[in-house]
């Protein structure tokens, strides 16, 4: 696992508002000053790494991938790589157990529903809105919520949209589960009808456990 590290921007926004605060309320037009905005800005950018630590994570190594021969399951393959490896780099990144393990079984379910249709090439055409809208839409309203935590301040858009988001994640979790559970559709139905043939043989053959029904009684 190779380890990545998220520099925080908040020292350099900190040491900023230095300057800007000293520009508009203190004199700057002697080197003394300019040194003081310098060490003042240099206690302002340490105290927002402080606050704000740079964060760190791991990334799965690379891997040599997976192929079957046919250009599209390929690239569906690929696909699902790339969102499982995305959803993993943001959970690294964003707090909070409620949401973290959310984003680990929408890793899951997404693994899951490409992988089972990489096996069943014929059940593409379930998946197609799937991979078209609901799983790019997540990812990018995951990157949305851990953009606007990176930014360090609370208002009202930030605040209003990651309070969307966090309550959106409950259904999307919902869409996912049911998206797998759909492709096993048709499993279900065959086991449904094995088990009532076997019943109605088992039945007539006397060996359900059940009296067999006789003319006489």
């Amino acid at each position: 696992m190779a380890k990545v590290v998220k520099r925080s921007p908040a020292p350099l926004y900190f040491a900023a508002a230095v300057w800007v605060i000293w520009g508009l309320f203190f004199p700057l037009y002697k080197l003394s000053h300019f040194l003081l905005v310098i060490a003042a800005s240099a206690v302002a950018g340490a105290a927002g790494k402080k606050l704000f630590p740079d964060k760190s994570f791991e990334m799965p190594d690379p891997v040599e991938p997976e192929t079957t021969g046919d250009p599209q399951l390929d690239a569906l393959i690929a696909e699902r790589d790339r969102a499982v490896a995305e959803m993993r780099r943001l959970n690294g990144n964003i707090p909070g157990k409620v949401i973290s393990a959310q984003i680990d079984r929408l890793e899951s379910d997404t693994r899951k529903i490409i992988s089972h249709v990489v096996e069943h090439p014929e059940k593409l055409p379930q998946i197609r809105k799937f991979m078209n809208y609901y799983l790019p839409t997540t990812l990018k309203l995951l990157n949305a919520y851990d953009r606007m935590g990176d930014a360090g301040i609370s208002g009202a858009n930030i605040d209003g949209s990651r309070s969307k988001i966090e309550d959106m994640m409950t259904t999307i979790v919902s869409a996912f589960d049911k998206q797998l559970d759909a492709l096993f559709a048709d499993e279900a139905l065959d086991i449904s009808t094995d088990i009532t043939v076997m019943e109605n043989l088992l039945r007539q053959e006397g060996l359900s456990g059940e009296t067999p029904f006789t003319a006489n009684g």
